[in-house]
């Protein structure tokens, strides 16, 4: 039976001279690996070799969800065509494409996440400065933990549950972040996760009030990314790939 979808390539290897293994996030089925035969010839039904994070409508056969997915049409819209003079906001897009690959299962949709990641990745070319891609890519990464329900617990400590306020002045150097506590962790608490990391008072204050993340100085953003980095490398069990450039770039 053939499904029509719509879809982001969030991967794509080499299969053969010709043709293409993929892994398309749908809106409507989830995840899913397909095999694009013929792809990569100059005239085939895929308008050429299929990109990571070309975006548009599939249509794909799938007899049996432990083999891959035969993918017989993909129009393509391209989003790299966007990106190619803004590198850093390239690699925040291959960046989030890896989270949502390795966080998000085979057939388990999330339609709003899909419209939240193509939203993303067609912004992204028109953030000018670092700033706002880095902003752009801290609410995207807390969005998509939210969705798998993994989001931190920013409001107050995730051990004790003592509140934070969102008043600056009200919150001193002794918040913490705990990936083993899955969030924000007080100076009362701290002492039973060694794991923990010590947070500036205006990235605690940050965290603790996502509205500000966009009127945040790049420093602190750069801060809150590093916590995030540090949180998703733990719940990969490995930094992962892109990690490096988003922090070395």
């Amino acid at each position: 039976m053939l499904t029509k979808d719509m879809a982001i390539c969030i991967r794509a290897v080499d299969y053969s001279e010709t043709s293409q293994i993929v892994t398309l996030f749908t809106r409507d089925t989830g995840k899913i690996g397909a095999i694009a035969k013929g792809s990569k010839r100059l005239k085939s039904t895929f308008d050429g070799p299929i990109e990571i994070l070309s975006h548009g409508q599939i249509l794909f056969a799938d007899s049996n969800k432990d083999t891959l997915a035969t993918l017989t049409e993909f129009q393509q819209e391209p989003t790299l065509l966007n990106l190619r003079k803004n590198l850093f906001a390239l690699y925040c897009c291959y960046f989030a494409a890896e989270l949502v690959n390795g966080l998000i299962h085979d057939y388990d949709p999330h339609p709003e996440l899909f419209e939240s990641f193509l939203q993303f990745l067609q912004n992204a070319g028109r953030h000018e400065t670092r700033h706002g891609m880095l902003a752009a890519l801290i609410l995207f990464q807390l969005g998509l933990l939210n969705e798998i329900g993994l989001q931190p617990v920013l409001t107050h400590c995730a051990n004790c549950k003592t509140k934070y306020e969102y008043r600056a002045s009200s919150i001193e150097h002794q918040v913490y972040f705990s990936s083993s506590a899955n969030g924000l962790v007080c100076r009362d608490c701290e002492i039973n996760f060694a794991d923990k990391i010590r947070l500036s008072k205006d990235v605690a204050t940050c965290l603790t009030n996502l509205k500000q993340i966009p009127a945040s100085t790049e420093e602190i953003l750069a801060e809150i990314e590093k916590v995030m980095v540090l949180h998703l490398t733990e719940l990969f069990g490995r930094p992962p790939r892109m990690a490096k450039h988003i922090m070395g770039s």
